[in-house]
């Protein structure tokens, strides 16, 4: 069975910075792809980055050049770096991995971030 773990979030004030964690154990294998997803009340969860198992990542248009997500492949940890934060930022983080060679996805509970002054 896997299973992730967030670590990381809280309370910041705007221009600040947090560091997610998640961490991931049980058998995911080496082919898998990783995210980052948020979910503000009353939206719709939403991808914020994700990474591939060779390195490739991809963001949302709303945080390309303040959060960068990278990946610890040996710990099945993946991160992200969150600078420059908005209140815009304020939701809950969750983490997800897919799984080959069914493309099992699995999320994390979620960590809060919250942006204010």
């Amino acid at each position: 069975q896997v299973q992730l773990v967030e670590s990381g979030g809280g309370l910041v004030q705007p221009g600040g910075s947090l560091r997610l964690s998640c961490a991931a154990s049980g058998s995911i294998g080496s082919m898998n792809s990783m995210g980052w997803y948020r979910q503000a009340p009353g939206k719709e969860r939403e991808l914020v980055a994700g990474i591939s198992s060779g390195g490739i990542t991809n963001y949302a248009d709303s945080v390309k050049g303040r959060f960068t997500i990278s990946r610890d492949s040996a710990k099945n940890t993946i991160y992200l770096q969150m600078n420059s934060l908005k209140p815009e930022d304020t939701a809950v983080y969750y983490c997800r991995v897919i799984v080959p060679p069914f493309f099992k996805v699995y999320w994390g509970q979620g960590t809060q971030v919250t942006v204010s002054s």
